[in-house]
């Protein structure tokens, strides 16, 4: 296999893919940052594919990264909302997607609330899958981008010392990244409170830390996620104010660390909850900077999978 060309048809996690690859979308996400910085913001790359987004799950972020870098590629777009559609009415995954697909459709971006979505479609359709979430599973384009996030900020990821730090139990953001991290040589460590900490976490590789003064002081990276009270069917916490008291990062927290931590969020940002506002919009933030690298990864990612149809 070409050195240039990734190793699979599909993106359904960063459990399937290889180090090679990410460095090959690292490197491709390179070539088409310098395309949307500049004044003239497209390529024909992909003018005769046809990309429809599938969305079973509410997406704000994700998928308008996802429609802009199609349409920075010249990619045809089609949006398909599950809250507007037959699903509504019982039609099955399956059927919908293929009724899709019958319009002659190249490659499907899909998020889905069950685990293992995009992974069932890849065995039955023809079309490349980007898995855009699933579940608590895998998030991988978000994964992608932060640790692309990460080495433009350090400079390196091997033997960088990566906290994530929040709600790890439904957070498929969090799984991507610890295997993503571990892929290119971070040490990981996952920090909160005990009921929101998976009991088997341990067995990925990752130190596992209650206390969040000393985990900022041991890291280099602090990725804090959202508290998904959406995913929560029974009180994992006391009270947000409570999580904001012993696990929010706050000015007060950072000022007491002997050296700089690079602070990143997925988004959304509940503010004044897991992060402050004065964290937020400091110079520890490169939160503005995963929003550009989100584009140029997924330009990377579906130029590089279109590549791969033959």
């Amino acid at each position: 296999m070409s050195a240039n060309q990734i190793s699979t048809r599909h993106l359904l996690g960063i459990k399937d893919i290889n180090e090679q690859d990410i460095e090959l979308i690292f490197n491709t996400a390179r070539e088409f940052k310098e395309v949307i910085n500049r004044p003239i913001k497209k390529v024909p790359s992909l003018r005769d594919i046809t990309i429809a987004n599938i969305f079973f799950e509410n997406s704000t972020r994700t998928k308008l990264s996802f429609e802009l870098a199609e349409k920075r590629l010249s990619a045809d777009v089609v949006n398909f909302a599950a809250s507007s559609s037959s699903v509504s009415k019982g039609e099955t995954l399956l059927d919908t997607v293929n009724n899709i697909l019958s319009m002659k459709v190249d490659m499907v971006v899909m998020r889905h609330p069950a685990p293992g979505a995009p992974a069932f479609l890849a065995k039955h359709i023809q079309a490349n899958i980007v898995n855009a979430g699933d579940g608590t599973h895998e998030h991988p384009t978000q994964a992608l981008l932060d640790a692309y996030s990460i080495y433009e900020a350090l400079g390196d990821i091997a033997g960088k010392k990566v906290a994530i730090i929040g709600d790890i139990l439904h957070s498929r953001v969090a799984l991507s990244n610890i295997y993503c991290l571990k892929k290119l040589g971070a040490h990981v460590k996952v920090c909160g409170p005990p009921t929101l900490i998976p009991k088997h976490i341990a067995s990925l590789g990752v130190e596992i830390s209650y206390n969040i003064d000393d985990t900022l002081q041991w890291c280099d990276v602090a990725n804090v996620l959202r508290i998904q009270l959406e995913r929560q069917e029974i009180k994992y916490l006391p009270s947000l104010r409570e999580y904001a008291l012993y696990y929010g990062i706050n000015k007060a927290r950072l000022d007491k660390l002997s050296k700089k931590t690079v602070i990143m969020h997925p988004g959304p940002i509940n503010r004044g909850v897991e992060i402050t506002s004065d964290v937020a919009d400091s110079e520890h933030s490169i939160i503005l900077q995963q929003v550009e690298n989100g584009v140029a990864i997924r330009m990377a990612v579906l130029y590089l999978l279109a590549s791969r149809k033959a």
